[in-house]
């Protein structure tokens, strides 16, 4: 999701299909053995299989114009970022599908751990502003927003009674977003 709102918002071209993880295309596993996605593959036939990797590459070639990627370098975006793709994402994996995870806990220990790791400070963040970039987005909201919308969506009604009217408001914001409505357009599948 995050990879596609990029392209789109940098106005980069790009090819989509939409790909069965219970059935991989053997010409994708050919080009990313991983077997996950997203998968770009670049006029070079270099082939990007990382969503920030893609983003980043997104936005340099339209030399980042409108400065979506560079108000997502700062310290406070970055460590959020990081967070969100690490620690965040392990609880929100452990929430989601507890019983694919043998180390997983109690439901209520991911949930406080998603709140105490990302979700709060996230809250605290978009306390003066609206927006992960101040004014204007950046591609730390589009980075972090497909994650925190997996994590409203296991119970939508225990998440809105967290405190957290930031997050929400900010959630809220994204999910109505064209930016987002655009990239959840279906696609050729293979």
């Amino acid at each position: 999701m995050r990879a596609r709102m990029a392209l789109l918002q940098a106005g980069v071209l790009y090819q989509p299909l939409e790909v069965s993880l219970r059935d991989k295309p053997a010409a994708m596993l050919t080009l990313s053995p991983k077997g996950t996605v997203p998968v770009l593959v670049l006029p070079s036939g270099e082939v990007l299989e990382q969503s920030m990797n893609i983003m980043q590459w997104a936005f340099a070639q339209t030399g980042d114009a409108a400065g979506w990627w560079g108000r997502a370098q700062t310290p406070l975006n970055q460590k959020l970022q990081a967070v969100c793709d690490g620690e965040f994402k392990d609880h929100l994996d452990r929430y989601k599908y507890p019983q694919r995870y043998a180390d997983a806990q109690d439901r209520s220990h991911h949930v406080a751990q998603a709140q105490f790791l990302l979700l709060k400070p996230l809250n605290d963040a978009l306390q003066e502003t609206t927006q992960l970039g101040g004014l204007a987005p950046c591609a730390a909201d589009i980075g972090i927003f497909p994650f925190v919308r997996q994590f409203a969506a296991v119970d939508p009604i225990a998440f809105e009674t967290m405190p957290l009217a930031n997050v929400q408001a900010w959630l809220s914001h994204w999910l109505m977003h064209p930016l987002f409505m655009r990239a959840m357009t279906k696609q050729e599948s293979v």
